[in-house]
């Protein structure tokens, strides 16, 4: 045996410490890393010997094997897979992964801050070296499949590593590592517990597609077993045998005859923290140049902190069965952000602590794949299931509506899956195909209105023109209605009008109404609304007759392009000022208080108390439709005289 001592180049111990130091936040990864570079030896091995059956190597029980030494405070973490020759150890593992690129080591000189120096290192796949965050020194131990001798790699993560030839290592690798000690306020826990070695497999490693197994914890029952001849006790009981700590079962990757509904539920409780099953299970396999595999779950009910800043999304990333991070925000867009599941792909672009997505072209074809196959899963529910659907849509309906805003490439279906209240049905709701399959004979738009609640809006006066010609108007009360509306804009060659904004002359279509009746009522009342204008000048933009008011006797609209009031209060709740719009005061010409005010207004030079009844018509008509005068006090005691005076 010969042993040969190397140094590290200088860039490439620069490198090593800032791995160690720099790279993973959480420590615990470093055994993640050691078991899926295991998985993949174990990968190797199944294949070189599928493709040349020569191959002298045991593939009959291929697992990794995880073996603990309270006592030395050593892990061991081995495989029986496809090992390494001497001149691989010391060309994948002697020169950090093969990097050692000029390019490479001009950048990370060239890096200023550690977010910097992690980007460089995202270029690289290094996990190996991990081990050093837990250990003061790293052995690893790997013979070859099909060769006769082994090699010992040893290094103390600092300037140098050994290299030595071995006769009588096992087929496959271990790396044994001697523990620093445990130190809890830098997050560097007991690794030789059991209990914590349970924990991190589970998190991270319970899918792979190999055994990790352990000896269960010695007890004085077991140590006295083990020390009996031929590993027996006195009572002819057998030495413990290894656990198995992962379940191995990526139902994923299993075929959908082989796959219970119980099964696919208890994982989407555990992933979701859910106690009820899944309201929808869907799968996605996609093959080709990129490979990945999705299980993802529609929950049945809405969580309590779905609108809340620090909502946890439930998608879960792995690489090839390897647990990479929880909440991975890049497979779907936020408006599905209740969808929990699981995305397995074959190969992605991480950076060397996983605890990063680069930027890949892979990433952007996933999420727009799996945001169409929920979409898609939406609109099948609602032809084949209204009852879940409906269930669906009270709970995730008024997040899905964000997409109509954010995702216009959706948008269309979105809208195919989105049903909406309307004056139609007292309960059902309506999507905006049947909306427009019962549009009137000459109705152009599709009206909506906006409002806190169907009571309100169905008692809105904008509603009153609309009611008594029999017009269907859907009834959005939800605060991302407001976005939306302005933001589609139309469907299938329709407009989608407020009924609350703009210039609405339902009179126009009425032929029982001809231009020279509307001509004159307006000659007749312009003398009104020009004095009510300037008497109003700093609260409303103009005053005009209306054509959507039965009942009422005024109303107030938005001008066609301002921002409704509640818009508005919506942009200054998110911190972002915008210019009070004023309003438009629309009049009823056939109420018997706008005639009087009117006959009043032409009759009277001395106009002093008619100005306080413009002020109040205009309150009254911004408390009708729920809002609030500009100065309440004011506009109680001008009510409280009036109605003294009346007395």
């Amino acid at each position: 045996m010969s042993t040969e001592t190397f140094e590290f180049q200088v860039e490439a111990r620069q490198l090593l410490q800032l791995m160690i130091h720099s790279v993973y936040s959480n420590k615990d990864v470093f055994l993640r890393e050691l078991v899926s570079n295991a998985s993949d030896a174990l990968d190797k091995l199944r294949l070189e010997k599928l493709w040349d059956d020569s191959l002298d190597a045991d593939v009959s029980d291929l697992h990794i094997e995880i073996d603990v030494d309270k006592d030395a405070r050593t892990l061991t973490v081995r495989d029986n897979g496809i090992g390494m020759s001497y001149d691989e150890v010391g060309r994948l593992i002697g020169t950090i992964a093969n990097s050692g690129t000029a390019k490479f080591l001009q950048e990370l000189k060239e890096a200023k801050d550690a977010a910097g120096e992690e980007g460089l290192i995202g270029q690289f796949g290094v996990g190996f070296y991990s081990g050093f965050m837990v250990a003061d020194e790293v052995t690893l131990l790997t013979r070859r499949a099909g060769e006769s001798r082994g090699t010992r790699w040893t290094s103390r993560g600092e300037g140098t590593y050994t290299l030595e030839t071995v006769d009588d290592a096992p087929q496959g690798t271990s790396v044994t590592l001697h523990l620093k000690p445990a130190d809890p306020e830098n997050q560097l826990h007991d690794y030789t517990s059991p209990w914590k070695i349970k924990e991190i497999i589970k998190r991270y490693s319970d899918f792979i597609t190999w055994p990790v197994r352990m000896m269960p914890e010695a007890t004085p029952a077991t140590a006295a077993d083990e020390s009996s001849e031929d590993g027996e006790n006195g009572e002819g009981g057998k030495a413990p045998e290894p656990e198995t700590l992962n379940s191995m079962k990526a139902l994923w990757a299993r075929s959908r005859d082989e796959v219970s509904d119980d099964e696919y539920h208890e994982l989407y409780k555990h992933i979701a923290h859910d106690w009820r099953d899944p309201l929808e299970t869907i799968r996605l396999q996609a093959e080709g140049t990129f490979e990945y595999q999705a299980l993802l779950f529609l929950p049945a009910h809405a969580p309590h902190d779905l609108f809340t800043r620090d909502f946890q999304r439930g998608v879960q990333l792995y690489v090839k069965r390897v647990f990479i991070m929880d909440d991975c925000e890049a497979l779907l867009p936020p408006y599905l952000r209740f969808v929990k599941g699981v995305v397995d792909a074959a190969d992605l672009s991480l950076n060397v602590s996983r605890e990063i997505l680069q930027q890949d072209r892979h990433i952007e074809l996933m999420r727009r794949r799996l945001t169409k196959k929920v979409l898609s899963t939406v609109k099948e529910m609602k032809t084949k299931d209204q009852e879940r659907y409906d269930t669906f849509w009270r709970e995730f309906g008024t997040v899905l509506k964000e997409g109509l805003v954010t995702d216009p490439e959706n948008r269309d279906a979105i809208l195919a899956v989105a049903s909406f209240a309307s004056t139609h049905h007292d309960t059902e709701p309506t999507t905006l195909k049947q909306y427009v399959e019962r549009m009137k004979d000459g109705q152009e738009d599709i009206y909506y209105l906006t409002g806190e609640s169907r009571q309100s809006i169905e008692n809105s006066p904008h509603m009153e023109a609309f009611r008594d010609r029999g017009i269907e108007v859907l009834l959005l009360t939800d605060a991302v209605d407001e976005v939306w509306a302005d933001s589609v804009g139309e469907y299938e060659g329709k407009k989608l009008r407020s009924v609350a904004k703009g210039q609405i002359d339902l009179d126009a279509k009425d032929e029982d109404a001809p231009d020279a009746d509307r001509e004159k009522r307006t000659e007749e009342y312009a003398g009104l609304l020009g004095w009510m204008k300037e008497q109003l000048d700093g609260d409303v933009k103009d005053v005009r007759l209306s054509s959507r008011l039965t009942v009422s006797p005024a109303c107030v609209v938005s001008d066609a392009h301002d921002l409704t009031p509640a818009l508005e209060n919506m942009y200054r709740a998110m911190g972002q000022e915008v210019p009070r719009a004023k309003r438009i005061l629309e009049l009823n010409p056939d109420h018997q208080l706008v005639k009087g005010l009117n006959q009043a207004y032409k009759a009277r030079e001395d106009r002093t108390e008619l100005a306080d009844t413009a002020e109040l018509l205009h309150g009254l008509a911004v408390l009708a439709e729920g809002g609030q005068p500009k100065e309440p006090a004011r506009f109680v005691k001008l009510m409280a005289d009036r109605l003294e005076r009346a007395l």
